[in-house]
């Protein structure tokens, strides 16, 4: 055979190892569930694009969870087919409609949908190409859910270093939800997804390769990739997984963890935005307590002649004797305020501190200003402070990304001692 006759051998068997499994890719129902957990309220017939939707289980299922109008795109036509007919089946063909499009090129005019879908897919194009391309179709107020694989250690293996560089550049999470504030969204929801979920895919596709013909053309190529794979997860799982994130736009100012070089210009923030220089010898003092301060937690938004404009500063702080987060302080430059500044570096801060695994954040502030970021009454969590303040200024945030089994810790907080309470 030539070598295009090879190339297109070892593509049809690989097609042929995966035609009429379950997945394509590491998920489960009770994932994409809970990714749509995320989104909130949707409208009542939302319009849902599935991006990279395989036979589209993803697709029939936010099909029926939402009442929507749900158009599933692929390059691959057999998958397509598999999708029609099972829409068909489940009387979900007026609403679930196969597309064959490239998702790196699609054909939607912006605003076109109130939610992006894209399950084990947005790697084809690459995860930052996905987040700045697929970003204008959303309708305001809409939400991008996609999955992503990582690494989950911070000293991976050089097997498994080896075998990704190969195959696709993992990152961390804490490094990709830096790429999506940076790329102008804020963080719904993240998602670690479990062991289970690579079970429902590599189970029925080690079953099938076992069951197939090496003496197929390009099958013996086919088999050889998936094996090495399925191996790969068995001897290195610990160290990668998916990642899921919900993701809705929002007006960005690009955003950063501090650095050395920045931190006159941050005390020159925090002495601008307040009446008394203390905020400012608060942030020093904090970054010389090493129990308090956070590694990646001290945000800087920048203005567009590379200023820094806002900052916002998470440290350790207990709630009963349990680790906590407290964010404090936020400033924004006088003449930055009201820009959007200020809510684009506590994002960018909230959603380091979910990377990091954060369980719970307090805030001692405007009432009318926090909860937009989610924050409620620390008093309803049972958290409660040690000096007398209106139950209304005292918030807590439960982040999720961590063990979302952890228990949430109640009772008193705890300042570090340079807050002075």
């Amino acid at each position: 055979m030539t070598d295009d006759q090879t190339a297109n051998a070892v593509r049809d068997s690989f097609f042929a190892l995966h035609h009429g499994l379950p997945r394509q890719g590491p998920g489960s129902d009770a994932t994409t569930c809970r990714l749509l957990s995320f989104a909130g309220p949707l409208p009542a017939r939302p319009r849902i694009l599935d991006l990279g939707c395989g036979p589209g289980r993803s697709a029939l299922l936010l099909a029926a969870e939402t009442g929507g109008e749900v158009t599933a795109v692929d390059l691959h036509e057999p998958f397509l087919d598999e999708l029609r007919a099972a829409a068909r089946a489940r009387g979900l063909d007026d609403r679930v409609h196969a597309v064959a499009a490239d998702m790196g090129d699609l054909p939607y005019p912006a605003g076109s949908f109130d939610l992006i879908w894209a399950e084990s897919s947005a790697y084809s194009i690459g995860f930052d190409t996905a987040l700045a391309r697929w970003r204008p179709l959303l309708a305001p107020g809409g939400t991008l859910a996609l999955t992503e694989c990582e690494w989950t250690t911070d000293a991976p293996s050089l097997e498994a270093r080896a075998f990704w560089e190969e195959h696709y550049k993992l990152r961390t999470t804490e490094e990709n939800l830096r790429a999506c504030t940076a790329a102008g969204y804020a963080v719904l929801g993240v998602h670690h997804q479990p062991e289970s979920d690579w079970d429902e895919y590599y189970g029925p596709l080690a079953a099938r390769a076992e069951a197939a013909d090496p003496s197929r053309p390009g099958m013996a190529e086919a088999l050889a990739g998936t094996r090495a794979e399925l191996a790969m997860r068995r001897e290195h799982g610990a160290e990668y997984g998916y990642t899921g994130y919900a993701l809705r736009p929002v007006d960005a100012w690009p955003t950063r963890p501090e650095t050395s070089a920045d931190r006159a210009a941050v005390h020159g923030v925090n002495a601008a935005a307040f009446p008394t220089p203390a905020e400012a010898d608060l942030v020093d003092a904090l970054r010389a307590d090493g129990a308090a301060w956070l590694d990646g937690l001290s945000y800087v938004a920048e203005a567009p002649d590379g200023s820094v404009a806002a900052y916002a500063l998470i440290t350790r702080c207990t709630v009963g004797g349990a680790p906590a987060a407290a964010l404090a302080p936020v400033a924004v430059r006088p003449e930055h305020q009201r820009s959007g500044a200020g809510a684009a570096v506590v994002r960018a801060v909230l959603d380091a501190a979910r990377a990091r695994g954060e369980r719970l954040v307090v805030v001692l502030g405007h009432p009318d200003y926090y909860p937009r970021f989610g924050f409620t009454p620390a008093s309803g969590f049972g958290v409660r402070p040690s000096f007398e303040v209106p139950d209304e200024a005292l918030m807590a945030l439960v982040l999720g990304g961590g063990d979302d089994s952890a228990p949430i810790p109640r009772g008193t907080i705890t300042y570090p001692a340079a807050f002075g309470v």
